[in-house]
């Protein structure tokens, strides 16, 4: 493994903090103001990659990441703008083209969409889609974006989207194809999907072994082989929670992160997070929660395991205080990151 090729990214769909002195939440303007500050710290850290979440819940304030990413392409200089994930099911392909080619004008290249189908179907109703299409939709629209990244005259009939006659996109992308990768949770048929189309795929794994997911991996180079794509890298994207102890990280996950996953298990059915569950899975699951060695050791870990080339935290989440969700950036892109770097050189 070629571990200058191995990018560290940071993730947040925008939870709303708590304020820092008077512990009421803050409101969704300061949250998305914020957002713009920890992208700037994110790259004075040294983080590759910042990539943000597009949601439609009370609980989050991105909803339109586009344009948060353009104000931070205005005010960094290297680091990688993307989504995680752009739900192009209840979008336009053709809107979402443009926006992000424009993006990618204003930041010199640095720019990369993930498709997604959302873990949330709230934007199905709220842009007039039926969750009965909810397959068909995310299938046919992945389809005709892929026909419209080729940067060509775009021949296409569509059910759920327009029917096209040799028709242009604008405005084209000439200095470069647009980079698209894949946010999968851990189904086949998502899996083959983006095989089919040559889009790199990064898992979202939120709970157990990260190495369970290896057999979607090789799925993936099946398929890709079978389809005659060239063979991509994988990406992780998990939780984490990184503070100077161990104990103090444990007891900030504990303390926001848990009941953000309890509150959307409860709509979903599951049961609440134990202790004991929570301990498991921060030391042998997919909680990045400790100091910034046992987060680093436990990054390592899960690159050496499965041999991916990307791995992004989501942090800040639940309602974490403003000050929290800097100290992590801090800590991950200043200590995390380096030490991963040193550790995978070590063959640790």
């Amino acid at each position: 493994m070629d571990i200058s090729n191995i990018k560290f990214g940071l993730d947040t769909f925008g939870d709303l903090a708590l304020d820092d002195v008077t512990g009421e939440l803050i409101s969704y303007e300061t949250s998305i103001r914020n957002i713009v500050e920890e992208g700037i710290l994110a790259e004075e850290s040294g983080v590759d990659i910042f990539a943000l979440g597009e949601h439609h819940r009370k609980e989050y304030s991105i909803s339109s990441p586009e344009i948060l990413l353009a104000a931070l392409a205005a005010s960094t200089k290297k680091i990688t703008l993307g989504t995680g994930v752009t739900v192009l099911s209840s979008d336009d392909p053709i809107r979402v083209y443009q926006r992000f080619a424009t993006l990618d004008a204003i930041s010199n290249g640095r720019t990369q969409i993930m498709l997604g189908r959302g873990s949330f179907t709230e934007s199905f109703p709220l842009f007039g889609y039926d969750l009965q299409d909810y397959h068909e939709l995310f299938e046919e629209k992945t389809a005709f974006f892929n026909e419209i990244i080729n940067n060509q005259p775009v021949n296409w009939k569509g059910q759920h989207t327009p029917t096209l006659s040799n028709m242009e996109i604008f405005p084209k992308m000439t200095e470069r194809k647009m980079d698209v990768t894949v946010g999968v949770g851990g189904t086949p048929e998502s899996v083959i999907r983006a095989a089919k189309y040559g889009f790199p795929v990064v898992f979202a794994i939120i709970g157990g072994a990260p190495t369970r997911f290896k057999p979607y991996m090789d799925l993936y180079q099946r398929s890709a082989d079978k389809f005659g794509q060239p063979r991509q890298s994988f990406g992780i994207h998990s939780p984490g929670a990184i503070a100077k102890t161990d104990e103090e990280a444990r007891e900030e996950a504990w303390k926001y992160m848990v009941p953000m996953f309890d509150q959307i298990g409860r709509e979903r059915g599951w049961a609440g997070m134990s202790k004991e569950r929570f301990i498991q899975e921060v030391e042998h699951g997919s909680y990045y929660v400790g100091s910034p060695e046992t987060v680093a050791r436990k990054i390592a870990n899960t690159v050496n395991e499965m041999g991916i080339e990307r791995f992004d935290m989501v942090y800040g989440m639940g309602q974490q205080p403003q000050a929290n969700r800097l100290r992590n950036i801090e800590l991950y892109g200043k200590e995390v990151i380096p030490r991963v770097k040193e550790l995978l050189k070590e063959g640790v």
